[in-house]
């Protein structure tokens, strides 16, 4: 098979440092933002002309924490309760033929004065910290928005959302602009779908917290938050 190869341009940085909790999907939870500082050689201000005329753009990704790993004609999406095969190409699985996501962002700002600039900031990103980045592209919402569109079985099973119980003391261990990103990805259950005991506690690593949590019915309720 022939071989072609595609330049890394940039990576982003936010507060996910492990893929447990990361949104599911991009703009579930638009309260994360994140930073997209591009490589020296694509740091040329005239490449980013015009952009700030766009309020989303599209990312197209690596998934490289999968680099090395085969991928399946059939995977099981969390959506279905991981117990039921789909083909890979009716899914967003990240085990693919070739490791490229695609996400759409907010454009909240161009920072041009940074002396790592001109940097992205961008929120609902649903990538972990250092992910390597391929491309940018403007959303065009005449083209790129269909909301007829026919979504298989993502539109037959909805998405599970959990009620957060925030005890206030320990609400008050976390600066108050992390809050309400914690509290969206919390209340997207970032637990495998499989798994459903009340008795088990997990955590997810954001912003240098690991937030601990059990989850009884549709309730999730914070047990811990230690600083990392």
């Amino acid at each position: 098979m022939e071989e072609h190869k595609i330049q890394i341009i940039a990576h982003i940085h936010n507060g996910f440092s492990s893929k447990f909790g990361i949104p599911r999907q991009s703009s579930l939870v638009a309260k994360i933002t994140s930073r997209i500082v591009f490589e020296k050689e694509f740091r040329d201000p005239n490449a980013f002309r015009g952009l700030e005329a766009y309020s989303h753009l599209w990312l197209l990704w690596e998934f490289s924490e999968n680099l090395g790993k085969a991928w399946s004609p059939t995977v099981k999406p969390p959506r279905l309760g991981g117990n039921t095969r789909m083909g890979v190409f009716a899914t967003r699985s990240p085990f693919r033929p070739n490791p490229i996501g695609l996400s759409s962002v907010k454009l909240e700002r161009i920072e041009m004065s940074r002396s790592d600039g001109p940097v992205l900031i961008v929120s609902g990103a649903d990538l972990m910290d250092g992910t390597p980045i391929y491309d940018v592209k403007p959303y065009l919402s005449f083209t790129d928005s269909h909301p007829d569109a026919l979504c298989g079985f993502a539109d037959e099973v909805k998405a599970r959302t959990l009620t957060v119980h925030f005890p206030p003391k320990l609400r008050s261990l976390l600066p108050e602009e992390l809050y309400e990103p914690i509290c969206g990805i919390l209340s997207g259950d970032p637990r495998p779908a499989y798994q459903n005991d009340p008795d088990r506690r997990y955590g997810v690593e954001f912003a240098g917290y690991d937030i601990r949590f059990c989850v009884n019915d549709d309730v999730l309720t914070v047990c811990e938050i230690v600083r990392l």
